[in-house]
């Protein structure tokens, strides 16, 4: 429970100290000393300078967080408000809990020069020196520009509300040195960063904002070296896993439709979900325990990789794997996306992001195959060789180096070209290629499969998988890494 039904539920903004009280639960709060003078004499703007400090708790649990004030000096950061922020993040880093930050800034004070830059800078460093130690999320509330976006960008997860913008140089200066006449919203609105993959979350005001990040929360653990928290079990949707799985290979359906009948509650919260749609990711629970989920998604281009699905999907697996949360990885795609287009956005680095996540990962991850896996997608996707734990595969899926008329035309291409039907023998060459190369049962017999599973039992299969593996790794010593942006 938090204070949200202290305050009242409107579209105006909430004020930094009630966007904090928002955050936290009723009574947790605690400022830094130093801010609490100024507010209880009803000043408007926060004592650290145009930002508020605090410690508080979220579900109970521990965090640190601040809020920016836009209203003293358009919430610009001086050499006095970087040491509020500086002091947040130190006790974070402290005390090993999560931190919080509200945005809403004008960027580095010009009155300051050099002393405000310095200050971003003891910012930055410190939001690297968490980063893989303690959960960091960023909430733009407001605009936000230069030193106001780069800090988020540090952070594990930047939620956004629909009235907020974030940029390095603004409107003004954009039409100064370009000639671009261009606001706020259309230069770096939330519809910009969601689709470009700058913010992973969007709420519709400061409160919703609050509640999306107690929500985030709960699926994170306190710290790297913590387990995130389980809650006790609940039954998915409803209805069977492959009835939203059509049996043409090629027509599309939505994974989410699959996620919920395997997940606790069907609740999926989708992280990225305007980014490289063709791949999902987000966070879930199975058997009461957190989960991650990295799922091809072929509503959108079929479920085909390219460079964007890929660095998404790699960012997401690292920051699963920084803070121990176990992968559950559903596979439906053809490969690779092809075209010049691509190899010039250099999807082969992008794609080289995806397989060396999943590799370097140490948290539990299984696999499921749901329909088909070819070409370089089928190892990227988590295969066997990459190191997942379990891989799984329902009977009618198809594995393989590229699906059957397209591997005919290769193998059999002189053949097919004498036949006197040369359509009826390229389908009669596929159907035995798709029988003795692409099979499921054939991935089991050569071992990249562990186990054909129906439908029906994927949900207990996986949930008692994932409760043999926590086991076994529950004690494992994790190396520190660094959660570097894509």
């Amino acid at each position: 429970m938090s204070n949200l039904a202290l305050i009242p539920r409107t579209d105006e903004k909430l004020t930094p100290h009630e966007r904090l009280q928002a955050l936290c639960d009723p009574g947790s709060l605690q400022l830094l000393r130093g801010e609490v003078r100024s507010l209880r004499m009803g000043d408007k703007t926060a004592a650290g300078d145009g930002v508020i400090g605090a410690t508080g708790r979220v579900d109970g649990r521990p965090v640190a967080c601040y809020a920016q004030d836009p209203s003293y000096m358009g919430g610009s950061l001086g050499e006095v408000h970087a040491e509020t922020i500086c002091r947040v993040l130190r006790t974070a880093l402290r005390s090993r809990m999560p931190v919080v930050g509200f945005i809403e800034s004008a960027g580095a004070r010009l009155q300051e020069g050099v002393a405000a830059l310095a200050g971003y800078g003891r910012i930055f460093n410190l939001n690297v020196a968490l980063s893989g130690q303690v959960p960091q999320i960023s909430v733009i509330c407001g605009a936000s520009a230069g030193g106001g976006s780069y800090s988020p960008a540090l952070t594990d997860f930047v939620v956004m509300t629909k009235r907020a913008s974030m940029f390095l140089t603004g409107p003004g200066v954009v039409k100064e040195v370009m000639g671009e006449d261009v606001d706020a919203t259309t230069l770096g609105g939330h519809r910009v960063h969601e689709r470009n993959g700058v913010c992973q979350l969007v709420a519709e005001g400061d409160l919703d904002a609050a509640w999306l990040v107690r929500d985030l929360l709960d699926y994170l653990p306190q710290h790297a070296a913590e387990v995130p928290r389980r809650w006790p079990s609940m039954d998915p949707f409803e209805g069977a896993s492959d009835e939203a799985v059509p049996d043409e290979k090629r027509r599309v359906y939505d994974v989410r439709d699959v996620v919920r009948t395997l997940v606790d509650g069907g609740r999926l919260l989708e992280v990225s979900p305007r980014w490289a749609r063709n791949m999902l990711t987000g966070f879930a629970r199975l058997d009461g325990r957190a989960v991650g989920i990295v799922a091809n998604q072929p509503r959108y281009l079929g479920g085909v990789l390219d460079a964007n699905a890929a660095t998404k999907g790699a960012r997401f697996v690292r920051t699963c794997d920084l803070y121990g949360i176990p992968l559950v990885v559903l596979v439906d795609t053809p490969g690779f996306l092809p075209g010049s287009g691509q190899e010039k956005l250099g999807v082969i680095r992008h794609g080289a992001k995806l397989v060396h996540a999943f590799a370097a990962a140490t948290v539990p991850r299984v696999t499921v195959v749901l329909r088909k896996s070819f070409g370089g997608a089928f190892i990227a996707m988590n295969s066997r060789e990459l190191g997942a734990d379990l891989v799984l595969a329902w009977p009618q899926a198809q594995l393989g180096v590229m699906g059957g008329k397209q591997a005919v035309d290769l193998v059999h291409r002189r053949a097919i070209k004498a036949a006197d039907d040369p359509e009826e023998a390229r389908a009669r060459f596929a159907e035995d290629y798709e029988r003795d190369w692409l099979s499921a049962a054939t991935a089991a017999r050569e071992g990249v499969v562990d186990e054909l599973v129906a439908p029906s039992t994927t949900r207990r299969r996986l949930t008692d998988a994932l409760g043999m593996l926590s086991s076994a790794t529950a004690d494992r010593e994790r190396p520190i890494m660094r959660n570097i942006p894509l």
